[in-house]
């Protein structure tokens, strides 16, 4: 297929693709001309410089047309493009992908989709026990047992939380590779419960960075159990008048 020419005619309507732009934007928006392409066959674009501040390096494209024939190019299109390196907008990205850890805050309300993968179907004693006081003894068992929820955490959605606290509090971790030991050793964790409790546990040092945390027991701290201080600080001598534990007083 052979390469299409620039037309002579529409090549030289610099002032008519102006016009255009000059129409669409205001005058005061359309700044020189950059130049012109070929599209097709008596078609060509015509490139004018954006003035607008917030259309840094765009251009007005104005593309234009000569009918087979005709002597006058006509205007199809005005339209307004960015060059290479223009300020563009960020990709649109949808709320769900945008929403980040901790984003939820007080107030706030963060829909859960009814088919999230991260969750399953929780036990609730079932939806037709035989009598009411089948329905109460059973219901007593599954609070009990800690069951009774509409949805529970799926093998997906355990596996992800375990992936994320792993990269925060895992022993790869500078914290844990700076410890004296693990957590794993430490009188301060608290294990959780269910499978997870084999990997993780809540830190309860209020010294520590990670007191209310979640961690894993390959993480540790400085503040570890079993760093114990060999010496104690000096006890304070007896009071030379107690008054808290003789029933004494000094107007007796």
């Amino acid at each position: 297929m052979a390469k299409a020419k620039a037309d002579a005619v529409v090549a030289a309507a610099v002032e008519l693709a102006r016009a255009a732009a000059v129409e669409a934007a205001g005058l005061d928006q359309v700044g020189d001309h950059l130049g012109a392409s070929v599209e097709a066959d008596r078609v060509m674009t015509h490139l004018f410089a954006c003035l607008h501040p917030g259309y840094i390096d765009w251009q007005w494209a104005v593309t234009l047309v000569r009918a087979s024939r005709a002597k006058q190019a006509t205007v199809t299109e005005v339209v307004l493009l960015p060059a290479a390196g223009a300020l563009l907008a960020p990709p649109w990205v949808p709320w769900s992908a945008r929403v980040a850890p901790g984003d939820v805050g007080p107030g706030m309300l963060m829909p859960t989709p009814d088919d999230d993968p991260r969750l399953q179907p929780g036990y609730t004693a079932g939806s037709d026990p035989k009598t009411a006081l089948e329905t109460v003894e059973i219901q007593a068992v599954v609070r009990e047992l800690g069951l009774g929820r509409q949805r529970v955490l799926s093998p997906e959605g355990r596996d992800l939380a375990a992936e994320r606290w792993l990269a925060a509090t895992g022993p790869d971790t500078e914290s844990a590779r700076q410890a004296p030991a693990a957590c794993s050793s430490c009188g301060y964790l608290i294990r959780l419960r269910g499978g997870l409790g084999a990997c993780f546990g809540v830190c309860a040092n209020q010294y520590s960075s990670f007191d209310g945390r979640v961690v894993s027991v390959g993480n540790g701290c400085g503040a570890h159990s079993d760093v114990v201080d060999d010496h104690r600080e000096a006890q304070l001598p007896p009071p030379v008048w107690d008054t808290l534990t003789d029933d004494q007083s000094l107007f007796a």
